[in-house]
């Protein structure tokens, strides 16, 4: 089974597969390429140039929603098992990282939060580049269309034209065959490329994405009624997880600094048994290096003695002894 943040992706392979077997059984039965190659009005130009325009925009869509897609998936593992306060703030650029930055400055300011109508705003520059794709297949349409009405002035214009040289030019009346032959080949083809180009495949991408930008918003919008709703409200509940969060983090700082304070422990033995041989020679570069992890050992132990003396701070105030920092 396809995995949900993939989903769009395969879905738009397997289309662009159909799509291209579709175009090679219209190429095959009707030498189309044939013809645009030599159509005089090159409107069937400008209606594969918006075509290829139309996928390509779909295609780059399609792989944004499907790194977004990953995205939300692994936080909502997070959110799952952390809660909003799991869900860190990140940097990253993208649509998922701007709404839960939003929402992090909604609920820090107690400000009155509406879900949905977050997404939709932080979500609205998908939903445009979605539907423009569905106007460019209208666009493919219109240009069928007209396409059938210059084809339909050719072909009147190349009868006119037989009809005048009628047993009296041979070549004239050939020729004036040939642009009327011409010209409903331009009303054909065009209206054939517009509907087939526009009316069906780049509809279908257009779908497409249209249901991925939607289900990103569908699974947002549950992760945070679900599993982050009860974090949003000011609580009692919520400040004592802030507080666990913070201790946890505190604890983590805390062992990175014994970490480091360990390693630093060994290097200043090793400097100070390398200094009691006698005859060694001390070189001035590793002595300023000793030096400095002197110093970077006793800033570290500083900060290990501020994070515990917050950390008792913290715990004296949840339990009702509150202790100066």
């Amino acid at each position: 089974m396809v995995q949900r943040g993939y989903r769009a992706l395969v879905l738009w392979i397997i289309w662009a597969a159909a799509a291209t077997v579709i175009y090679l059984g219209l190429y095959q039965d009707t030498e189309i390429w044939s013809f645009i190659e030599h159509d005089p009005s090159r409107i069937t130009w400008a209606i594969i140039g918006l075509f290829a325009l139309g996928v390509l925009t779909s295609f780059v869509l399609t792989l944004i929603l499907t790194l977004e897609s990953i995205k939300v998936d692994e936080l909502e593992h997070i959110a799952k098992r952390d809660g909003w306060l799991g869900i860190e703030e990140t940097k990253k650029k993208g649509c998922v990282a701007e709404f839960f930055q939003s929402l992090r400055t909604v609920v820090n300011n107690n400000g009155e939060l509406n879900i949905e109508a977050l997404v939709d705003v932080e979500f609205s520059i998908y939903q445009r580049v979605a539907h423009a794709l569905e106007v460019i297949g209208n666009l493919l349409i219109t240009l069928g269309l007209i396409g059938t009405v210059v084809g339909l002035t050719l072909t009147l214009t190349g009868l006119t034209s037989s009809l005048d040289s009628l047993g009296q030019d041979q070549s004239q009346l050939l020729s004036g065959l040939r642009g009327a032959m011409g010209g409903m080949g331009t009303a054909f083809y065009t209206t054939l490329l517009g509907a087939v180009l526009g009316g069906v495949l780049l509809r279908i991408f257009a779908h497409i994405d249209e249901n991925g930008v939607e289900s990103l918003e569908n699974t947002l919008t549950r992760i945070c009624l679900v599993y982050c709703s009860a974090d949003f409200k000011p609580s009692l509940e919520r400040d004592l997880r802030v507080v666990n969060a913070e201790i946890a983090n505190m604890s983590r700082n805390i062992e990175g600094l014994k970490q480091l304070l360990t390693e630093t422990r060994q290097a200043l033995s090793e400097f100070g048994l390398e200094a009691k041989r006698p005859g060694q020679d001390m070189d001035i570069e590793h002595l300023r290096e000793m030096v400095n992890l002197h110093k970077a050992h006793v800033r570290s132990r500083a900060m290990e003695i501020k994070l515990l003396q917050a950390e008792r701070g913290i715990l004296g105030y949840l339990f009702g002894n509150p202790r100066k920092p």
